[in-house]
């Protein structure tokens, strides 16, 4: 009998009880759900064979198809995990079970997967919308923990919030003249990115609510006189591309959307739209990165939470898929929060957002910018603190300090003992000196650091139609001494709470805003190896350690 069976709980899997939320009833026992299951790489040393492979100084990107065969999971797993499905009464789904994304769909009734899982599920009333929970571990046979790395799904309470603020009765795009606002496309300018339209490039973003209109995005690219972009949507778990109204999560995705598309519209934007679930977020992510159909070479991601929202197992799992996803020749861009050194966290700590602290992502962080023409006139810290945002940032409480970072003076704060700093990379985020965008037929002004993820995404696009080769994991490069020198403008004034802007990498702005065509041509420099192997970057020469650190 089942109930005589040894259990053993998925390491990280503790789910802890949502503050504000109350308890309605048991879950119906009858009632269906849809979980993803993580599984263990074929490789037993893929995380470290993958870390060594992404601090090449001339790094060689897998393909879609190397990477599953490498580093995929294992069909003999698989056929446990369909074993382990049919002995608790378990479905598995065809669609979504991916050896590339280690990933088994399975579904069953509320009795069944509490039976499977060893959870209790409970459904609870919360001001961001009612959910099924569960508090505590996930626990498997014994036989079938070693390969399983998370279960994802059991829990539906929602993970992340989007990244952008909203300027209040703002001028419409035809009349941004007579305010600080821009046009995706003239920041572009600011920044002096390279010329380029994307071409060949498609742009991955990943969104868990809201929707875009065709129409808006014609009327949108064609006011600002630009080629309208090929945007297709992909649904990931039941999400689904579902305009509403100008103030619901449309403005993220519209945001997301005409930043990347103004900047780059020649290339292909993506759009991977899933729940507002860690299981979706996680889905739509490695959906994205192993995309072999519309090939993403960025990946843009607008949401997050703090780090002490997420469960080990998801820090775990969205780690290992950017890691894919930079092995693949993917870059993630992610935007670092608009909440300052708290992170909204109301616990007088600091706390860093995430996605963005993960080792394997281009954290971006938010300043102010003021500019005249296409020149730059100032630029601090943005922090509209107590009334509006400020940029997140800070020192992760989960992944170490990585050796690209070593050398910058990343701060230990007190009561932490010293991890990845946050951000890497800013841009303007402001709402006050904001992106013209159109949501829903609203002309309307946005920031956040929503903003800063598709402007990083974007400019990767254009740097890989540049130089021919996709960036893939970009962070060792940026901290190379040479890109560091170059490739940014350093922004020195300003905090976001607890953390100063300094000279130099800082947790509020990272490296700085982009420098572009300076980047570009740092970045290229990287590229010296030739075949007898005896040049090495410029950021190789400088000494820098390229070692793991992840």
């Amino acid at each position: 009998m089942t109930s005589a069976r040894k259990f053993s709980v998925i390491s990280g899997s503790e789910r802890q009880p949502v503050r504000g939320a109350r308890l309605i009833h048991n879950s119906h026992p009858d009632q269906t759900v849809e979980i993803s299951i993580r599984l263990r790489s074929k490789s037993e040393s893929t995380r470290e064979d993958l870390n060594t492979m992404l601090q090449q100084p001339v790094l060689k990107h897998m393909s879609r198809s190397q990477f599953e065969n490498a580093h995929g999971a294992d069909a003999a797993d698989l056929n446990k995990i369909k074993k382990f499905a049919q002995e608790f009464g378990l479905k598995v789904h065809e669609t979504g079970t991916e050896l590339a994304r280690r990933t088994v769909v399975l579904s069953g009734t509320v009795s069944d997967l509490q039976k499977a899982f060893g959870v209790e599920l409970k459904e609870y009333s919360h001001p961001k919308g009612n959910f099924r929970g569960r508090v505590g571990a996930i626990s498997v046979p014994t036989e079938y923990a070693d390969i399983i790395t998370g279960v994802f799904g059991l829990d539906n309470r929602p993970q992340a919030e989007p990244h952008f603020r909203r300027l209040p009765q703002t001028p419409g795009i035809k009349a941004h003249t007579a305010s600080a606002s821009h046009d995706p496309n003239e920041i572009a300018q600011i920044y002096d990115y390279p010329k380029g339209d994307g071409a060949g490039q498609c742009i991955g973003i990943i969104e868990l609510g809201g929707g875009f209109r065709l129409d808006d995005l014609n009327n949108y690219f064609k006011s600002l006189n630009l080629k309208v972009p090929q945007v297709i949507s992909v649904s990931v778990d039941g999400g689904s591309n579902s305009p509403t109204t100008p103030d619901s999560a449309d403005g993220e995705v519209m945001l997301d959307i005409e930043v990347a598309g103004a900047i780059a519209p020649a290339a292909k934007i993506v759009v991977y739209f899933a729940p507002n679930t860690d299981r979706g977020f996680l889905d739509a992510i490695t959906t994205a990165a192993h995309d072999s159909a519309n090939q993403p070479s960025v990946i843009s991601i607008s949401w997050g939470s703090s780090e002490s929202q997420w469960t080990a197992q998801a820090l775990t799992n969205f780690d290992e898929a950017f890691q894919a996803a930079g092995a693949m020749g993917v870059t993630v861009c992610v935007a670092s929060g608009d909440n300052g050194s708290s992170d909204g966290v109301n616990d007088g700590n600091n706390h860093v957002d995430f996605p963005a602290s993960s080792t394997h992502a281009l954290g971006c962080g938010g300043t102010t910018l003021q500019a005249s023409g296409e020149r730059i006139v100032k630029e601090v810290v943005w922090n509209d603190q107590p009334t509006g945002g400020a940029t997140g940032g800070g020192v992760s409480n989960t992944f170490r300090l990585p050796a690209w970072q070593e050398d910058i003076g990343v701060p230990v704060p007190s009561g932490q003992t010293g991890g990845r700093g946050v951000p890497d990379v800013s841009g303007d985020a402001d709402p006050n000196t904001g992106y013209n965008v159109l949501v829903d037929g609203e002309n309307a002004v946005f920031g956040g650091t929503s903003a800063v993820a598709p402007l990083w995404a974007s400019l990767v696009a254009l740097i890989n139609q540049q130089t021919g080769r996709a960036m893939g994991y970009i962070n060792p490069l940026i901290y190379g001494q040479a890109v560091e020198a170059s490739g940014f403008h350093d922004v020195t004034e300003g905090d976001n709470g607890a953390f100063a802007a300094a000279k130099g990498w800082d947790p509020c702005t990272g490296l700085g805003s982009p420098d572009g065509l300076n980047l570009v041509a740092a970045l290229a420099g990287t590229k010296t190896m030739h075949a007898s192997g005896s040049e090495r970057s410029n950021s190789e020469r400088s000494g820098k350690s390229r070692e793991s650190a992840a």
